[in-house]
C-alpha cells in the first residue's frame, strides 16, 4: 500500500543510521549510509501469463445498512487476504480458491454464500478486498469500509489491518489516524504480525502518540517472531545501538541474517558485510561474497560497491577479476555511491580492461540513465 510505504520510508530516515555500520575488512561508509536504488537492467524475458478473468457484474451482496461512508478515490491498495488455516474435516475455501485463480465474480459469489450460511468473517474480508480493488465487482471504497468493518466485529484481524490502513489513507471516509491506531491494537493483540510492526513504526515515528521506543521494541519482536523480515530489520538496528532493548551485536547480526534469508534487501547487504567482517557472526567471506553478489544483482549500489572491492582485492573469491571488479564499479558509481579506492584501481587498469567492463557494465547504465529520467 502506499500510504504504508511512505509510513516506513519516513521511519527508515531515522532507523537506518543505526544500522549495523562496516567494519574495516569493506572499508568506506556506513552500509545503511545511503538507501539502495531498486534497479534492474533491461530483460527481454516475457511476463508469464496471468488467469483468466472472469467480467465485472455490477451486482451488490448485502452489507450491514449500520455502517455509513463516503466513497472516494482510491489511495491505496488493501493487502490481500490470507487464505483461512486449513484444518482437517473442514470444507475447502472455494471463495479464495477462485480468487486465487483470478475467477473474482465466482469468489464472489461463493464468499457470499458462506457469510449467508455462516457469517464467516473471512469471507467478509474478501468481499471487502474484491470491492476495494474492483475485482469481479465494481470498486466501491465504501462497500469495501462496511464489509472490513463487518469482518473486523466478528474478529477477523486481517479485516483490522485492511480497515486501519483505509482510515490512515483516508480512503472511504475521512482520515482517522487514531481509529487506525486502534484497529492495528486489537489486530496485533491477534497476533497479525504486519499490525505489530506498524504499529512499531508509529511508536518510533512519535507523530501520532508520543515517541515510545521500548514499546516499538516490544511490538517489532512480537512480528519478529512471527517471521516479518522487516520488523527483524527494524528490531537488529534497535540491537545495534541498544534503543529499547539492551544492546546486543550478536543478537543485531541474527536478527539481520533472517531478515536476510527472507531476502529484505537492506538486510542482505549489512549480514553479508557482517558475515565479511565477522561482526556478530562467525567471520566467513565466501559466503558474504555469494550474497553481496546476489544483493548487486537486485540492485543495491552498496552491494554492488562492496562486491567491486572483494573482486578488485580478491578476497572472498578464487582470484581478483579486474573487468568485474570495475564493471561493479562504474555501475554503483552512476547510482551514487562513491568509491575513491576503486576509482585508482579502475584508472589502473589496461584500455582493454576498461573496455571489456564498459560493455558488461552498458545494460546497467542505461537503466540508471533511463531511471533518472522518469
Amino acid at each position: 500500500m502506499r500510504m504504508r510505504m511512505k509510513m516506513r520510508a519516513r521511519i527508515r530516515t531515522w532507523l537506518l543510521p543505526a544500522a549495523l555500520p562496516l567494519a574495516a575488512g569493506l572499508g568506506g561508509a556506513p552500509a545503511c549510509a545511503q538507501a539502495p536504488m531498486q534497479l534492474t537492467p533491461p530483460a527481454s524475458a516475457a511476463k508469464p501469463a496471468r488467469p483468466a478473468r472472469e467480467p465485472v457484474a455490477h451486482v451488490h451482496a448485502t452489507a450491514p445498512k449500520r455502517v455509513k461512508s463516503t466513497t472516494v478515490r482510491p489511495t491505496a491498495q488493501p493487502p490481500t487476504p490470507p487464505a483461512p488455516p486449513a484444518t482437517p474435516g473442514h470444507e475447502p475455501d472455494l471463495a479464495y480458491g477462485a480468487y486465487q485463480r483470478g475467477y473474482y465474480l465466482t469468489a464472489f459469489a461463493e464468499a457470499t454464500k458462506r457469510v449467508n450460511e455462516k457469517s464467516d468473517p473471512k469471507s467478509m474480508t474478501l468481499i471487502a478486498e474484491l470491492y476495494a480493488n474492483g475485482l469481479g465487482v465494481p470498486n466501491s471504497d465504501a462497500e469495501a469500509v462496511k464489509w472490513y468493518s463487518l469482518a473486523a466485529e466478528h474478529g477477523d484481524p486481517d479485516a483490522m489491518f485492511a480497515l486501519a490502513m483505509f482510515r490512515l489513507g483516508g480512503r472511504g471516509g475521512p482520515r482517522d489516524p487514531a481509529a487506525a491506531t486502534r484497529l492495528l491494537e486489537q489486530a496485533a493483540k491477534l497476533g497479525h504480525a504486519a499490525a505489530a510492526y506498524d504499529l512499531g513504526l508509529l511508536y518510533l515515528e512519535g507523530q501520532q502518540f508520543a515517541q515510545d521506543i521500548p514499546h516499538a521494541a516490544q511490538m517489532f519482536e512480537q512480528a519478529a517472531k512471527a517471521g516479518n523480515p522487516e520488523a527483524q530489520y527494524a528490531l537488529a538496528t534497535l540491537y545495534k545501538d541498544g534503543r529499547g532493548v539492551p544492546q546486543s551485536t550478536p543478537e543485531a547480526t541474527r536478527l539481520m541474517g533472517l531478515a536476510a534469508r527472507a531476502d529484505l534487501l537492506d538486510a542482505q547487504v549489512e549480514y553479508a558485510i557482517a558475515l565479511f567482517n565477522g561482526t556478530g557472526v562467525a567471520k566467513d567471506e565466501k559466503g558474504a561474497v555469494a550474497l553481496l553478489r546476489k544483493a548487486a544483482l537486485r540492485g543495491s549500489p552498496i552491494a554492488q560497491d562492496r562486491l567491486a572491492r572483494v573482486l578488485a582485492t580478491g578476497r572472498g573469491v578464487s582470484a581478483p577479476d579486474p573487468v568485474q571488479a570495475t564493471k561493479w564499479h562504474l555501475v554503483a558509481k552512476a547510482a551514487g555511491a562513491n568509491d575513491i579506492f576503486l576509482d585508482d584501481f579502475v584508472t589502473r587498469q589496461t584500455p582493454e580492461t576498461r573496455a571489456a567492463a564498459e560493455k558488461a557494465a552498458k545494460p546497467w547504465l542505461d537503466a540508471i540513465k533511463q531511471q533518472g529520467r522518469s
